[in-house]
């Protein structure tokens, strides 16, 4: 019995020594994660609450750096090189920082990410790109603080900071570019298949004027699947002999691509294949 008794204290004591409280953060953690073109954005950051405070001049003052949210610092990677306000920001991780004023805020990324909050000492030599950006007033109010990033199109997006009914915009460009054109000439240098040429070739379509050239991936991704290509790499090269004027073979086109979505009981081929048709035939 005794032996029993000894036992039990002793898990008693071990449950008591692996106890732990826990309870909601008032600042809870969240993470963005957003590809813009080609490029990985990751925010980490604490959401304080506006709990019927007056946060931007009071509980946030204006003229004075902020953490911009709460608890460690607020931190944004690249996994690219990025431009912001005609500055490079190479790729990596920073801790965001800004000055919120009344008709202005200026924003800092900075190279020292280790904070809890603001680094105790400032240091300008960290400070590795300072921009500046215009409050836009908001019809609803935001309870807490809210970081999102949007792309805004395949070469640019923004950092959206929003707070009770101010949202703080902090837009950069991406090289989408640069990455899927060096994409292209390495895989279409190293035994590429029928799906790359046709990728190769609906991109430089729809992003460079190069339609030429555009036309001649497509129709070697049609060739290489022996004249067995999906509808939608035809309803491709119907945009692209269209554009070129060639508008009696993009209708040839398009009628074949029309049968092959008829087959495939795709609704949507269908429609924008007799849309693109009597367009093209008036």
């Amino acid at each position: 019995m005794k032996k029993i008794i000894i036992t039990a204290s002793f898990l008693m004591i071990a449950m008591i020594s692996n106890a732990q409280v826990v309870t909601p953060k008032s600042s809870p953690n969240a993470e963005v994660e957003q590809i813009v073109g080609l490029t990985e954005v990751d925010v980490n950051y604490a959401r304080p609450a506006k709990k019927g405070r007056l946060v931007y001049g009071d509980l946030v003052p204006f003229g004075k750096v902020w953490r911009t949210g709460a608890n460690a610092s607020t931190t944004v990677e690249f996994s690219d090189d990025v431009i912001i306000e005609g500055k490079t920001l190479p790729k990596g991780k920073y801790a965001l920082y800004t000055m919120p004023k009344a008709d202005t805020w200026d924003v800092y990324f900075y190279s020292e990410t280790s904070n809890w909050g603001l680094p105790e000492k400032w240091d300008d030599s960290k400070v590795i790109v300072k921009t500046s950006a215009n409050p836009v007033a908001l019809t609803s109010n935001v309870e807490n603080f809210t970081i999102d990033v949007n792309p805004l199109d395949a070469n640019t997006g923004e950092i959206v900071m929003k707070w009770e009914k101010t949202a703080i915009p902090v837009k950069f460009s991406v090289p989408t570019h640069e990455k899927a054109m060096a994409s292209i000439k390495s895989t279409l240098n190293n035994e590429p298949k029928a799906a790359d040429y046709y990728a190769a070739g609906q991109y430089l379509f729809q992003a460079t004027d190069d339609t030429k050239l555009a036309l001649e991936y497509v129709n070697k991704s049609i060739e290489m699947q022996d004249g067995k290509a999906p509808f939608y790499v035809l309803r491709q090269k119907s945009l692209i002999q269209a554009k070129l004027g060639d508008k009696k073979g993009a209708i040839e086109t398009a009628k074949i691509s029309l049968a092959e979505s008829e087959k495939a009981n795709n609704a949507d081929y269908v429609k924008m294949n007799r849309d693109s048709i009597n367009q093209w035939s008036k």
